[in-house]
C-alpha cells in the first residue's frame, strides 16, 4: 500500500500534471489527502464539500478505483468509498470524520514544523 503511494508520488514528480507541480513546489510539505473513489459517488462528492473549507491545509489526490491501473484499489474499496487515505496511511471512510481528519491533520503539520 505504501509503495503503491509512493510510485504515485514519484511519477507525479516525473509529470507535468497538476499534482507533480504541487509536489514538487514549496506546498511539498502539505500533507495529502487521497480520495478513492468512482463516478458516481454521491458520497465523495459531499465529502469533498465538508472538506472544502481545509483545502489550503493539504493536497488532495484523487484516485478512480475503476481504473485497469487501480484494480488493487477497486478490489479492496468497491464498497467501502469514499476512503481516504492521509499521506499513505489509512484515515477514515464512508463519511469524513472532521474530528479525526483535524487531529491527524494537525499532528502532521506539528512534526512539518519541527522539521523545518
Amino acid at each position: 500500500m505504501v509503495l503503491s503511494f509512493l510510485r504515485t508520488v514519484q511519477l507525479a514528480r516525473r509529470t507535468s500534471s497538476p499534482l507533480g507541480r504541487q509536489l514538487g513546489s514549496p506546498s511539498a510539505n502539505k500533507p495529502v489527502l487521497t480520495l478513492f473513489t468512482k463516478k458516481p459517488c454521491p458520497l465523495c462528492d459531499e465529502a469533498k464539500e465538508v472538506l472544502e473549507p481545509h483545502k489550503k491545509r493539504f493536497i488532495l489526490q484523487e484516485v478512480d478505483i475503476t481504473l485497469p491501473e487501480n484494480s488493487t484499489w477497486y478490489d479492496k474499496y468497491k464498497y467501502d468509498i469514499p476512503v481516504f487515505h492521509l499521506n499513505g496511511k489509512f484515515l477514515m471512510k464512508h463519511r469524513v470524520d472532521m474530528q479525526k481528519f483535524e487531529d491527524q491533520l494537525t499532528k502532521l503539520e506539528l512534526q512539518n514544523d519541527g522539521n523545518q
